[in-house]
């Protein structure tokens, strides 16, 4: 272990350049994999948390029932070794892997799964308050969790789910230990134990989140000794560090800078499409936006092309609305908002409104935030040259959650905003549908309400027919996006560099970041 706290220190602090060559040497030490993430996780408690940047280290922490299959949205067995689901597809049974354990010592079985949902689902559970659990709406289908032996264990659902087994891949769906959050309450989160590749050794606020490799996990020993997540909030600061060989692997690169990278044979970059949308909430409720007509004016306004080409370099393409194009069986006709600043003049003349004056949060970065001062800062660019008075505060990221998460009425008229997803259900049910107010445990911090997108929506997470849910999602596109809740921007293409290396890394269409497979030079 000392060696262990004595690698990672070295890899958080070392590095030197080859005098007069120009050339990198990293000073990361071998088999100790040093990532520069965007910035501080919020939790290890995976109940708890919404940001991809924390799911990024808990995926390598933690298991879940099920995962995604390597490379695709497919789900495949993981702490479940098989399941049966009934006709009626409101009852699934699960049989779990024989003789796992938590990092803590104690035993995986069906108790320990019925206690992850319960604790996320029960109001009278008595370790209920060591939530709130933002995302346990994904798992509001579910009745009651029943332990038939000590390792089958059933899920009764009060309808049928179409995306149940997707949302238990989702690291909300992976289990915590028991034990340890019965030790530890509230400050589990902290101090987290669980069944994954790697275990948990420290957390120093703002420097570093060290986890080493579980020499006894199920799915055999990990490649790498120890990984290193540092927090590097600033995106010139992470790739200075990349490039001074301060980091070994650089999520969300810059667009500016990708195209360097990728001329350096000392690094290797890794770009994957997945289900991503960036998009600014618009408050429907109270302010300018809750004119439909104000807000159609805004998406005629901003020239979200040029957001694509310019500020992201081609990394991304126009979002039409709030379901990914990755989707590709949601058969939507769709076509992003032209960029008609004449139009956008019009229906703000027709709104009678001049001048609207608009607060805008944007974020310093984030999950999937791409460039979000430089895209807040063109986006107020635009609106201000069709007459919007916009007024930009900036926030850091976890900082902006806390005052975005709980709606934006009394605060702003808009807010930056982007989410990666697993089914197409995912964000539409919890930022657009009327019962997922901020208040109700929601984040439809736009507080749109429009009781047909309501009702196709429930209808849609029913089906057991995915031709039936691609119609029905479509139909979802449409009206959204002529009632413009959101100012919708971009659909991201995730990128991340490598040192030359580090081998066996690859990003996922899930956007998590699986390192049991890489191993480093």
């Amino acid at each position: 272990m000392k060696r262990l706290f004595r690698n990672a220190l070295a890899a958080v602090g070392l590095v030197s350049l080859l005098a007069g060559a120009g050339q990198v040497v990293a000073q990361t030490p071998p088999n100790v994999l040093v990532v520069g993430q965007i910035a501080e996780p919020k939790s290890l408690d995976p109940h708890t948390v919404t940001a991809t940047n924390d799911f990024r280290i808990l995926v390598n922490i933690y298991d879940g029932l099920v995962r995604f299959k390597d490379g695709t949205l497919e789900v495949e067995p993981a702490l479940a070794e098989s399941w049966d689901i009934s006709g009626d597809g409101k009852t699934y049974t699960f049989k779990l892997r024989e003789g796992v354990k938590f990092h803590d010592g104690s035993d995986f079985n069906a108790e320990a799964v019925k206690f992850n949902f319960d604790r996320m689902l029960k109001e009278d559970h008595p370790f209920y308050d060591t939530g709130p659990f933002p995302l346990s709406f994904n798992f509001a289908s579910v009745d009651s969790v029943n332990v038939i032996d000590p390792l089958t264990v059933e899920f009764k659902l009060k309808e049928a789910f179409a995306p149940f087994l997707s949302n238990l891949a989702y690291p909300t769906g992976l289990i915590v230990s028991p034990a340890s959050v019965e030790q530890h309450g509230k400050d589990y989160g902290r101090n987290p134990s669980a069944t994954g590749p790697f275990k948990f050794v420290e957390w120093q606020s703002n420097q570093r989140v060290v986890i080493e490799a579980n020499p006894d996990y199920w799915g055999g020993a990990a490649g790498l000794e120890a990984v290193v997540f540092r927090p590097i909030t600033d995106a010139n600061t992470r790739v200075a560090e990349m490039m001074a060989g301060g980091i070994d692997v650089m999520v969300e690169v810059p667009p500016d800078n990708l195209a360097t990278f990728k001329q350096d044979a000392a690094f290797t970059v890794a770009e994957q499409a997945g289900p991503h949308v960036w998009f600014g909430i618009l408050n429907t409720k109270s302010g300018p936006f809750a004119d439909k007509r104000v807000r159609q004016a805004a998406n005629y306004a901003v020239n979200k092309q040029t957001l694509v080409d310019n500020v992201l370099q081609g990394t991304a393409t126009v979002a039409a609305g709030p379901i990914p194009p990755a989707f590709n069986w949601v058969e939507s006709s769709v076509s992003p908002y032209a960029h008609d600043p004449e139009k956008a003049k019009a229906l703000l003349a027709e709104a009678g409104v001049e001048k609207p004056e608009v607060t805008f949060y944007v974020t310093e970065g984030g999950s999937g935030m791409l460039d979000p001062v430089t895209m807040g800062a063109a986006i107020q660019a635009d609106l201000q040259a069709v007459g919007f008075d916009v007024k930009i505060e900036t926030y850091e990221w976890n900082t902006f959650l806390g005052r975005v998460n709980q709606g934006l009425d009394g605060q702003a008229d808009m807010a930056e905003m982007a989410w990666m997803t697993n089914d197409p259900d995912t964000v539409p049910y919890l930022t657009l549908r009327s019962d997922a107010m901020p208040d109700q445990g929601g984040f439809n911090s736009g507080y749109y309400s429009n009781p047909e997108v309501d009702a196709l929506l429930e209808k849609a997470r029913t089906s057991t027919d995915q031709a039936e849910r691609g119609k029905l999602y479509a139909q979802v596109q449409e009206i959204v996006h002529d009632d413009a809740p959101w100012l919708f921007v971009a659909n991201w293409k995730q990128n991340a560099v490598t040192t030359a290396v580090v081998q066996g890394f690859k990003l996922q269409p899930s956007f998590l970041l699986n390192l049991h497979g890489v191993t480093k030079q």
